[in-house]
């Protein structure tokens, strides 16, 4: 919807966006102008104009228009009776609207013989709002007897709403008039799509700029990763607002610079809810959860009060992390607040139970919630599809099209995703059809990723290969990645160097692509094909990323590297490994030693794998955590044949159930049994 604005401050407003809103990200973004609060002291709504102020010239007869010249509905005029009350009429429109009723709103608009500038403006506001309906406010707009620059402004944010980059600026240019509200709307717009080069050029071009234009110009380059730019601009900055300061404080977090964001909090003298969910959500990417959490009880005793994006930030960090009681007191917190109802932050717990790795409890969350949205029913079936709890997956999701519910694009990475952990090929591929046939979704990245990886870890590397070469947009690296992983499950050197030089040339420093060639070479006993690799790795500065595993004790984060020698307990939990290793190899257990990618003898190779990260992790829970508590640790890299094994004879011997997520998916481990099925 849009209104005449009277701002009493030097903050001006435009069509349908504001900077700073929050989602779970904390990123900055964009929010529509419907969700600007009525007691905004910067924003004054006048009233629609009396009717005696209506001129000739603004009345018309009532028109139909839509992309087939009608409006898609049949207006009931028993119902609604023609009315000349301009006033009462203006306000039914913007209070429809308002409500996102944007039929009921073209009837009282039909039924007007009247209509002023401000009448049309609000419709055409309406079409705005909605993405998709870019023709029918184009149709609208030049109907308009007399627009002025609020129409004008109006249909230029529809165009940036819609995306149409290009249509935008044809329309900027050919406008008659421009207030300051059209320069920002296009500023904004470039802003958010990354086209800052395009924004900089408007900026320095424009008249008069205000402390929005500013605003959209800092945030534009902290969200395009150009920080260094954003602290120039804000430097030259006449007012520095929160907003501005939020968004260095942004920039500052993802560049890893903590120091300098909590100088920047420190100093600023008014905070927003954006600015504190900011600060929450960086310290918990930048590995200090803690911090998060005393900051949050800290929000919680000042003036602003968490909404639903700041527990969805915390549990979002906490899902990342694996941390799960810094997860259960956000929970605590959820259950003693008016959010306990939340739909958003009911998903976001949801989330936060499968990643942790207590699907139990995110089962529990998923039956008490009495609202759920797709977005909900998608947590619970990719953490089904995540645990290897694959039928439960697929139960769940033809339960959801039982219930009205229309998948997305979303839905169908999670089901695709639980066929590929549990080996569904033919299920898989009836899903992928349907997803296109029955549902008209186009597959993304995603989804062929998922295919390639259900193909390929089956054994048909042929099709795998084939699904690649037929998709309709340029295969990606992760395509590439899952098609090497197949190939040392089933040691194909030829696909393997297919896949691998391409991932290479997409992006000649992944240090994946080279340590999944290396181990199919491994795997074969082809060690001059990996020291070949270990030797381009060198020529082209590759890093390998070092494996390592993490797990909660107490309110302590403890992380092992593989082959360790910094962990305080290590002598302990050597001693722990050799009594392991000595019973686990009377149960049966021989050590995989083509998991091992070193070129020494067998004995040092068994002494390597021996000291790999996840066993050093589940040697310490055993000394640590009580006896029937399970042992919950998390993975950088996919768990390794031979940890697999062993993990699976340790949780048989020492009667305990150890739970690892590595980055594909959740194993747990009982009695001698992987839920996996030894399928990962």
């Amino acid at each position: 919807m849009y209104y005449q604005l009277h701002f009493r401050s030097k903050i001006c407003s435009f069509p349908f966006f504001s900077f700073l809103s929050c989602k779970p990200h904390n990123c900055i973004s964009y929010i529509s102008f419907s969700q600007i609060p009525d007691d905004n002291p910067d924003l004054q709504i006048f009233p629609s104009l009396p009717s005696e102020l209506v001129s000739p010239s603004n009345v018309i007869t009532q028109s139909k228009f839509s992309r087939n010249g009608h409006f898609p509905y049949k207006t009931k005029h028993s119902e609604l009776p023609e009315t000349n009350d301009v006033v009462l009429s203006n306000k039914k429109i913007t209070s429809y609207i308002r409500c996102g009723d944007l039929d009921s709103a073209l009837r009282v608009f039909e039924s007007m013989k009247v209509k002023t500038v401000i009448t049309w403006n609000s419709i055409l506001a309406g079409f705005s709002r909605k993405p998709g309906y870019i023709e029918e406010a184009r149709q609208l707009f030049d109907k308009i007897p007399e627009p002025n620059v609020v129409s004008y402004n109006t249909m230029l944010a529809c165009y940036m709403r819609n995306s149409d980059i290009q249509a935008s600026r044809n329309f900027f240019d050919q406008m008659p008039v421009k207030d300051v509200a059209s320069w920002n709307t296009m500023i904004s717009g470039f802003s958010q799509n990354g086209l800052m080069a395009e924004a900089e050029e408007l900026f320095r071009a424009m008249p008069v700029r205000n402390e929005v234009t500013w605003n959209a110009m800092v945030a534009g380059y902290v969200e395009s990763g150009e920080l260094e730019s954003a602290l120039e601009l804000f430097k030259e900055a006449p007012v520095k607002g929160v907003i501005a300061r939020t968004a260095i404080v942004t920039g500052y977090m993802r560049s890893g610079n903590v120091e300098m964001a909590e100088k920047m909090f420190r100093e600023m003298q008014e905070r927003s809810m954006v600015t504190w969910n900011t600060m929450i959500s960086g310290y918990i990417e930048n590995g200090r959860a803690e911090d998060g959490m005393k900051l949050f009880k800290k929000m919680m005793a000042s003036v602003v009060k968490a909404n639903d994006s700041t527990l969805s930030s915390l549990l979002l960090g906490c899902s990342n992390l694996s941390a799960l009681k810094l997860g259960k007191q956000v929970h605590q917190h959820v259950m003693k607040s008016p959010l306990y109802l939340d739909m958003t932050v009911g998903t976001s717990l949801i989330s936060m139970y499968s990643k942790c790795g207590v699907l139990e409890d995110a089962w529990k969350l998923f039956l008490e919630m009495p609202r759920k949205d797709v977005v909900t029913w998608n947590a619970m079936i990719s953490g089904y599809a995540q645990h290897g709890e694959s039928k439960k997956a697929l139960r769940l999701f033809d339960e959801m099209r039982s219930k009205g519910i229309k998948p997305d694009w979303i839905t169908f990475v999670g089901v695709l995703s639980a066929c590929n952990h549990a080996g569904f090929v033919n299920h898989g591929i009836q899903y992928f059809e349907q997803m296109q046939n029955n549902y008209r979704i186009k597959p993304k990245p995603d989804h062929y990723t998922c295919m390639v990886d259900l193909l390929g870890r089956a054994g048909k590397l042929n099709e795998a290969v084939d699904l690649i070469t037929k998709m309709h947009f340029k295969p990606h690296i992760s395509l590439f990645g899952a098609l090497l992983g197949a190939c040392r499950i089933h040691r194909n050197l030829e696909v393997a160097e297919f896949a691998a030089k391409n991932l290479l040339r997409l992006e000649p420093t992944n240090a994946a692509g080279y340590v999944q060639l290396a181990n199919v070479y491994a795997a074969k006993n082809h060690w001059e094909g990996v020291s070949i690799v270990r030797k381009s790795m060198k020529e082209n500065k590759v890093i390998k990323t070092p494996g390592y595993s993490w797990m909660e004790v107490g309110r302590v984060i403890h992380e092992f590297r593989s082959g360790d020698r910094l962990h305080p307990d290590l002598e302990s939990i050597h001693m722990k490994l050799k009594d392991l290793e000595k019973k686990m190899k009377v149960a049966g257990y021989v050590p995989d030693l083509d998991s091992s990618l070193h070129d020494v003898a067998e004995e040092q190779k068994a002494q390597l794998l021996l000291w790999h990260s996840e066993k050093l992790a589940i040697a310490f829970g055993l000394i640590k955590l009580p006896p029937g508590m399970p042992i919950r640790i998390f993975k950088n890299l996919r768990v390794c044949g031979d940890c697999h094994q062993a993990t699976k004879v340790i949780s048989a011997i020492e009667n305990r159930e150890i739970i690892v997520r590595d980055t594909t998916r959740f194993h747990h481990f009982k009695n001698g049994v992987c839920s996996c099925g030894d399928y990962w």
